[in-house]
This record gives structure tokens, C-alpha cells and sequence, in this order.
């Protein structure tokens, strides 16, 4: 009779090993075929072989025929019947409670099919069919105290035995739309998750052309992705009455659990929305557009994008990479790949894939700004190693040429390369470098092939700078002068007051540059250091003094003094009696003579460099002054106090020499108008009192010492002009103290000439000389060398990713490099940088078209990526700035803030391209320019 299978897959299966019908043999062949033979009881059980149960009474009752040798007809078994076996003759669910040797025997498949050939089946009942499982010991604590070895170390080997599984898992098969209606489906431990996908599929009636993925429910209520299609139900540690959720992809992209319950509004407006695949912007979840410009960059790669919508990569995620993400990577990029190319989304939000990248790369945790090539160095690592079709990787030993001829050590790397890295991304973007490195000691020559991703070329540096100053002079009649000065990169002060000096006529020892910032010096320079670490965005001020002395160098006659403006302003406390003090304008740096230092003489010094914006006292304002005040002249006041009358006012001219800059050069004496040309009286009234305080102008301290030889100080000293609020508004004008010029010379840009991308690429290849942090090491001499190095292209790939190392980190600065590079969009020609030798009949080998491109707007600190990028459909371009997408046109392509070029071979480009049809128009081989668009200025 024939056998019925419990279901079609399994009966497809049992009859592939059914064997063909034959001659029944005698009884005791029978007998020593079933028992004793290769196929009968006797041999060990194998996981994953197929077992199947026999009603014990039935099987007893076929012993006792065959060992009677058929002489009683009456002891003939008949079919094989397992009735006794089942709960129903409907669902054939088997009873539970069943033992073996009591109920039931096991008979290896051979034994059943010859069984079923020579008795056959009992009419409508399926084969119980079983598989062999292998079950894993825990190893007892007692074993494991014997494994310990002398070294202390602990090996432990878990023990196995065979079983054969006779109650298979029931899963609840239940489909997302449908949460309401469980579906039971039988499987063995063996089976693989696969099977389950399929099963659900089929009871379902989803097309095995739709995207469908597991999910389970935990105890807890929880759920879980079922990943990993390959693996078994056993190794899935699925259990009887679990409940398995399957569900489809949208037409949109999306995963219905995916889509959050804030999101269904705005899934609602874009239900209808149908637009041009891939032109889809990218929601900037806050500093994400670097995120945002890497992922259009790489999704308007043609081979990469249809490789994940035509879901190839589902074949070859590798979830048992070590050093992959599980698979997790790919999936999430998977998913922003379908949903920015169902034409369904204006925009999508990559919050999925930010946590993934996140979790993987802790660098990229939080919302901090990155470079978008880092991200696309980390994404295109990851994705190759999720989708690595190499399971295991052997162990590969890195030769040198040892002089063997370059194509046969290059094609031996690239085979090694092959062996533990096949996936797209090796396929698509991966090439071959030579580098070739020669000892300076021994001349001894390294030969290597090495594997690239992306080419990361230098841009030609200037070794110029640009420096905006504002130049003080002594003379208070002049405003402070603005000027832009082009200076050494790697230069020092001394440089910078040279080239100022070309410029104004002041030698350079009389000047002293200082870093001001909230109306304080922040930095007085050396002359000695390095213009490095004088940022762009800092206010430089030079200010002009005399020679012969320097700031805190007592053995000088003269002594520079920093000069602070601060202002007092009510602030209200328990009495109304405080008064606070706040810096106001500009600070001075003043010459003052070591020998006339007197609070008196420093007041009408410091009147004087201020007379510009500060008004004297008329007839009208002057003081009787108080007799108290005049007593002799000789008692200098204390700090904080208004200096005494005088009359003899000292100027410059009595003070003898005056300081210059820190390094103590001489320099003349100014001779310019001093006070002492001004009409004197015997008593004037005081605008503002002088006051020491530290170098932040904010607490008062003493360091001056007073003796009848005038003043000395034990520290640096810092002074501090104090004004009244009535004064200052009186006499001080704020218009005329924040005046400056502009020199002719602000006018001047320092043009930086642009440069062509094949320059950067010749630069690439050039030979250096290794740095001290990076040398290398001699096998010859036994020793690190600085050696000199050179790379040259001999292998590139379909796409070639082109970084251009705008952000230049010295030891000497740090700064982003904005000089225009010029790129083709189409024809880019390698043929003259590949020393692989070529084939002269395909020049297309060597040629490139661009597709797309990554921006950076902005410095170092800040600054914002955007994307160029041309679709594949279409061929016309188009500007993603995070959400927004504009096309463009192919002039608007090239700019200063091209950063990462994507570049795709043109022989790739023609095998993609759709077969036209005789009616159509010729292809362009590159993407084309969009007709009659409004012109947008990116730039």
C-alpha cells in the first residue's frame, strides 16, 4: 500500500529513498537484513539520518513469521499499521507518553523502505519519520578537576550522544497582519530555520519572490529576531508551543514592525507618494550629515544598490564572522537601500542605522560632528565582513618578492587576498597596490602587493599663511591700523613682526604681539615661537614700544606695562555700597622708565597714549585741589589712590630710553609730543585711578615696593585704569577708542592656484622618506630604518573612491586645506598611473565616470557634508543636503568643498546599462546633465 507523507516535501523525500520494488526474499533473509544487515538495526545512530517508528505489536508480530519460517499463515503481519501509534486519524499526531521497546521500535530508513516494498502501508497513513539529534553532557565537576593540567589550565570537552527525536517541536506560525490566527506546523530539531521561513510562506500563500523575515515570542513577551535562516531549530532553541511571527516587507521598503506609532501620520501623507527611486533625502537626526553624506554617496553605487534590491545579499549575510556585526550592519543598510529606492519617501529617517553604527563603533555614539570618510571606511569594513562569503579564514603568510617578477607575486597577494576576503565590497571597490621600500643603510629592496578600498591622496600645500593683525603704534594720534601679512606656515613671532615691519616702517625689535580676548591679553608671545600656535580665528595685536626693555626682566632700564580699562559698576547688596569692576576696550602694552616709576608720573603717561578718545579737563573742570593733596611733591600716593599734583609733567622725551620687545633688543627713542607741551596748572582734576591686579583684571594685589627712589616691582605687573561711570561717560569716547584703519594691504588674498586631481594622484605615488613615528624594519640590518617608500597603482577596482586629505594634522598645525581641485566628471584616465601591464585593446579598463560626490562646508571645528550624486535610473544629477534633494547640473559639480569622489569604470558602466530597444535614443556613457533645471548656487 501506498505510503502518505506528512507533507509534500517530506514524501518527495521518501520517495527519492524508497528503493525500487523488488522480488520478496525469504524469510530468514529477510530477517538478517533487518536485524543484522549493513541497513538494518544493528549499525550506531548518526545525527541527521531519518528513523522510523513501527508499531511494536506489528513488528512482534513480523518476528514471529519470519522465525517460524511462514509455516502458520495465520502469524502473516499483513501492512505495516501504526494506528495505535496516532490520537486521530486526522491530524496523525502521535500519542504522547509513548516508550520505546513498548509501543514502538526504530528502524533505520533502509530496513523501512525494504519492509514497506515487501508488506506495504496501511492505506492513508503518513511514515513516522524521525531524525537523529546529537545531545550535549554537561561535564560533571569531578571530570573537570581531572582535566586540570600541571599548568593549572582547564580543558573541559563537552560529551555527546545520539538520539532519536520521536516528539518534534510544534511551532505557532502566526503572520503579522494577521496576530489573530495561529497556524500549527511540526518540525524536527534538525530542520532548519529556512524550512520554518518556507512552511510559513506556504500556509500563508506569500510569494517565495517577497522579502519576508521570523520573529519569535519569548516567555516574557518580548520578541526576537530569527537572523540566522541556516541554523537548526535546535541550535535556534526553539520549543514546543512557541509562538513564530512572520512578516512581509512593505512596498515602501519599510518592516511593519519598524514603523513606530509617531510615525503613522506621516506614513499616511506618503502613502500615495510615488517619486524616482533613490532620490530620497536623509533626515539629520543632529550632526548626522556626515552619516547622511556617506550613505547617498554609496547608494548611488549601481552594482552595490542592486545587489541589496535584488536581495542577493540575503544568500550571503555571515552571521558567525567574528569579525563582522552579525549581520546586522548589512540588514540595516539593506533597509535604508529599499526604502530609498521604492520611490515611496520624500525623505527617510536613519534612526535604525545611526544605533546599529553606534553600538559597533562606540566613536560614532552621541551626536557629535565626524568625517564622513571615517564613517565610510568603517561601513564599507563592516559590510564586507557581514557579507563575507569566506566562513572560515585560513591562515595566509604574507610573501615578499624575494626578485620573482611582479605579475606572479601580485597575482599570488591578490589569490591570498581572495582566500579570506570574498564579498560586493571586494568585488566592487577593492584594487591592488605595489609598495616598494628601500633601506637607506644596506639598499636592501621590499616588494609588496597590498589590498586597497579607497585612495587616500595628499593635496599640494602651500607653505604660506595668511594673517590678519592690528598694529598699536606709540604715536596716540594714530588709530590702530589693520593688516594682513603673509607669513611662513611653519614660521615664528619674529616672522610675523618682520613682515609687519615691511609695512610700517617700525623695526621689528620695537613690537610686542599679544593674543587679546575679552578686553584682556589672553597671551603675550615670545619672540621665539612658533606662529602655530596662533589660531585664524584669534585677535593678534602688535603693539609698538621702545628698546631696552622686556616684560618682568628687572636687570632693564624700562619695563612694559600691560594696561587694563575697567569701568565701576553699581551692584546692588544688602547696603547698595558695592561697587564691581568690568573691562571695557582695548588693553595697552606702555613703555614706562624703570628709574621715573611713580604712580604720579604713570597717570599723566598712560592720559597721554589715551589722549586720542580721552578728553581733559577744561578751566571749567579743574579742581582747587585740596592742601592736604599738596603737600610735598616727593610722597608718592598708594595703589588705588588718584597720583598728586606736579608740576613738571613727564613725557616721553624725559623719560630717557624706552623698552622694546621681549628679547631686549635697542632701539631710538620716540620723540613725540609729550605731555609736558600741555598748558600746566598747578592742580587738574583726576579722570580715573590706577590700580595693580593679576593678569585677568580681575582681583587687586600688590606688587609694587615704594621707596624715595620710585617705584620697583617684585612679580610681573598688570595695571588697571579705573573710571567712574560719570567720568567715563564724560570724558571717554567709545566711538573714537574702537576706530581702526585698514592698511592697503587687507585688500590682498594670497591666490591659491587650483590644482587638477591627476596631480594629487602623481603626489600619491611619489617617493617619501618615513616619518621617526613610523619607521621600518630591515630584515638585513636587523633594525628599524627610515626608509624611503613608494606606492604605485598596479590593480584598480569597478568603483574607485578617491579621498582628498583636506584635514591636514601636523606636529607644526592643524588646518583644513580649501584649495579647488579639479576633477573630470567623465574620462578620468589611469592609464599613465597603473604600471600593471595593460591591454592596449580595452581602454576602457582605465577610464572613469564620476557618480558622485561628498562636500564638506567649513573648518575644522565645524562644518557641514552634503552630497553630489548621480542616479543610476535617470542619469541626472542631483544635490542631497539631509533631507532636501534639487537637481542640479554637471557645472555646479565642482567646487572647493569636494571631499570624498566616487568614480565608477566605464566598461562596468556599459555592462549595466539595460539593453535599449531599437526605437530608443543612444545611451550617454556617463550620467547626464538634467535639461532646462532652474540654476541652484551650491556654492
Amino acid at each position: 500500500m501506498a505510503a502518505v507523507a506528512e507533507s509534500p516535501a517530506a514524501a518527495a523525500a521518501a520517495e527519492d529513498r524508497e528503493p525500487q520494488r523488488e522480488a520478496v526474499p525469504g524469510l530468514e533473509s529477510q530477517r538478517r537484513q533487518i536485524e543484522n544487515g549493513e541497513n538494518g538495526r544493528g549499525p550506531p545512530l548518526r545525527a541527521g539520518e531519518s528513523w522510523f517508528l513501527v508499531e511494536r505489536h506489528w513488528y512482534k508480530q513480523w518476528e514471529v513469521h519470519v522465525q517460524g519460517g511462514g509455516q502458520d499463515p495465520s502469524t502473516f503481519p499483513g501492512c505495516i499499521n501504526n494506528a495505535e501509534l496516532f490520537e486521530d486519524q486526522v491530524n496523525w499526531r502521535l500519542k504522547k507518553g509513548l516508550v520505546e521497546g513498548e509501543d514502538y521500535v526504530l528502524l533505520p530508513a533502509a530496513a523501512w523502505h525494504y519492509l514497506v516494498s515487501w508488506y506495504g502501508l496501511e492505506h492513508g497513513q503518513p511514515p513516522i519519520e524521525r531524525k537523529v539529534i546529537r545531545r550535549y553532557l554537561a561535564v560533571s565537576p569531578a571530570f573537570a578537576r581531572l582535566c586540570v593540567l600541571p599548568s593549572q589550565s582547564l580543558v573541559v570537552e563537552l560529551s555527546s550522544i545520539q538520539k532519536v527525536e520521536v516528539y518534534p517541536v510544534e511551532l505557532l506560525l502566526i503572520q503579522h497582519s494577521d496576530m489573530d490566527t495561529a497556524h500549527t506546523a511540526q518540525f524536527n530539531r534538525t530542520d532548519s530555520i529556512d524550512l520554518v521561513l518556507r512552511t510559513a510562506q506556504e500556509q500563508f500563500l506569500v510569494s517565495p519572490q517577497e522579502e519576508t523575515r521570523l520573529w519569535i515570542k519569548n516567555a516574557e513577551g518580548s520578541f526576537e529576531r530569527l537572523c540566522n535562516t541556516r541554523v537548526t531549530v535546535l541550535d535556534a532553541a526553539l520549543q514546543t508551543g512557541q509562538v513564530v511571527i512572520m512578516e512581509t516587507r512593505n512596498k515602501d521598503g519599510t518592516w511593519p514592525s519598524a514603523q513606530l506609532p509617531a510615525m503613522s501620520s506621516a506614513s499616511e501623507e506618503d502613502e500615495d507618494f510615488q517619486g524616482q527611486p533613490g532620490i530620497c533625502g536623509l533626515t539629520n537626526l543632529g550632526n548626522t550629515c556626515f552619516m547622511n553624506s556617506a550613505l547617498q554617496c554609496l547608494s548611488n553605487v549601481p552594482q552595490l544598490t542592486n545587489y541589496f534590491l535584488k536581495n542577493r545579499y540575503l544568500e550571503e549575510l555571515n552571521f558567525c564572522n567574528p569579525l563582522g556585526m552579525k549581520g546586522e550592519i548589512a540588514e540595516a543598510y539593506a533597509d535604508l537601500v529599499k526604502q530609498a529606492w521604492s520611490g515611496h519617501h520624500r525623505s527617510i529617517v536613519p534612526h535604525v542605522f545611526k544605533t546599529k553604527v553606534g553600538h559597533f563603533a562606540s566613536q560614532f555614539l552621541g551626536y557629535q560632528q565626524h568625517d564622513s570618510q571615517e564613517l565610510l571606511s568603517f561601513l564599507l569594513d563592516g559590510l564586507h565582513e557581514d557579507l563575507n562569503r569566506v566562513k572560515k579564514k585560513e591562515y595566509v603568510e604574507l610573501c615578499d618578492a624575494a626578485g620573482r617578477p611582479d605579475q606572479e607575486v601580485a597575482r599570488e597577494a591578490w589569490q591570498n587576498h581572495r582566500r579570506r576576503n570574498d564579498s560586493v565590497i571586494v568585488d566592487t571597490f577593492h584594487g591592488l597596490f605595489k609598495s616598494t621600500v628601500v633601506c637607506p643603510d644596506c639598499g636592501n629592496v621590499s616588494v609588496t602587493f597590498d589590498p586597497f578600498c579607497y585612495l587616500s591622496v595628499p593635496l599640494p600645500v602651500t607653505h604660506k599663511r595668511v594673517m590678519e593683525v592690528f598694529f598699536v603704534s606709540m604715536d596716540p594720534r594714530r588709530k590702530p591700523e589693520q593688516h594682513r601679512l603673509v607669513v611662513p606656515k611653519r614660521g615664528k613671532i619674529s616672522d610675523l613682526c618682520v613682515a609687519l615691519a615691511k609695512h610700517t616702517g617700525v623695526s621689528p625689535e620695537r613690537m610686542m604681539v599679544a593674543d587679546v580676548f575679552s578686553h584682556r591679553f589672553y597671551k603675550i608671545y615670545q619672540l621665539e615661537e612658533s606662529l602655530s600656535s596662533i589660531l585664524d580665528r584669534d585677535d593678534i595685536f602688535i603693539y609698538e614700544v621702545s628698546g631696552r626693555a622686556a616684560i618682568g626682566e628687572n636687570s632693564r632700564e624700562d619695563v612694559v606695562l600691560p594696561i587694563y580699562l575697567r569701568e565701576r559698576t553699581p551692584a546692588r547688596d544688602y547696603n547698595n555700597s558695592y561697587y564691581g569692576l568690568m573691562l571695557f576696550g582695548h588693553p595697552l602694552l606702555v613703555s614706562v622708565p624703570r628709574d621715573r616709576l611713580s604712580w604720579d608720573a604713570l597717570y599723566h603717561i598712560l592720559l597721554y597714549r589715551l589722549s586720542r578718545y580721552v578728553t581733559r579737563p577744561s578751566s571749567d573742570d579743574e579742581d582747587d585741589g585740596d592742601e592736604k593733596d599738596l603737600e610735598d611733591k616727593d610722597n608718592l600716593p598708594k595703589p588705588g589712590h588718584v597720583a598728586g599734583g606736579s608740576s613738571q609733567d613727564p613725557g616721553p622725551e624725559q623719560a630717557g630710553p624706552s623698552s622694546g620687545v621681549a628679547g631686549g633688543s635697542r632701539a631710538p627713542v620716540d620723540n613725540s609730543p609729550g605731555p609736558s607741551h600741555w598748558p600746566q596748572r598747578a592742580r587738574r582734576k583726576h579722570l580715573f585711578t590706577l590700580q595693580t591686579v593679576n593678569s585677568n583684571g580681575t582681583s587687586d594685589r600688590s606688587t609694587f615696593n615704594e621707596d624715595t627712589h620710585g617705584v620697583s616691582f617684585s612679580s610681573q605687573p598688570y595695571i588697571a585704569i579705573d573710571w567712574e561711570p560719570e567720568m567715563k561717560k564724560r570724558y571717554y569716547d567709545e566711538v573714537e577708542a574702537e576706530g581702526y584703519v585698514k592698511h592697503d594691504c587687507v585688500g590682498y588674498v594670497l591666490k591659491k592656484a587650483p590644482v587638477r586631481l591627476q596631480e594629487c594622484i602623481e603626489l600619491f605615488t611619489t617617493t617619501e622618506t618615513l616619518e621617526k613615528e613610523n619607521p621600518w624594519y630591515c630584515p638585513n640590518c636587523k633594525q628599524h630604518q627610515l626608509a624611503t617608500k613608494k606606492l604605485d597603482l598596479w590593480m584598480l577596482p569597478e568603483t574607485l573612491i578617491i579621498h582628498l586629505k583636506r584635514f591636514s594634522y601636523t606636529k607644526f598645525s592643524r588646518e583644513k586645506l580649501d584649495t579647488l581641485v579639479e576633477f573630470p566628471i567623465r574620462d578620468l584616465d589611469f592609464s599613465k598611473f597603473v604600471i600593471k601591464p595593460q591591454n592596449e585593446s580595452a581602454p576602457e579598463l582605465y577610464k572613469y565616470d564620476l557618480i558622485a560626490v561628498s562636500n564638506h562646508y567649513g573648518g575644522l571645528r565645524d562644518g557641514h557634508y552634503t552630497t553630489f550624486a548621480c542616479n543610476k535610473d535617470s542619469g541626472q544629477w542631483h544635490y542631497f543636503d539631509d533631507n532636501s534633494v534639487s537637481p542640479v547640473t554637471e557645472n555646479q559639480i565642482e567646487s572647493k568643498a569636494a571631499y570624498v569622489l566616487f568614480y565608477q569604470r566605464q566598461d562596468v558602466a556599459r555592462r549595466l546599462q539595460p539593453q535599449p530597444s531599437l526605437s530608443d535614443p543612444p545611451a550617454s556613457p556617463a550620467c547626464g546633465t538634467p535639461a532646462n533645471f532652474e540654476f541652484m548656487d551650491i556654492n
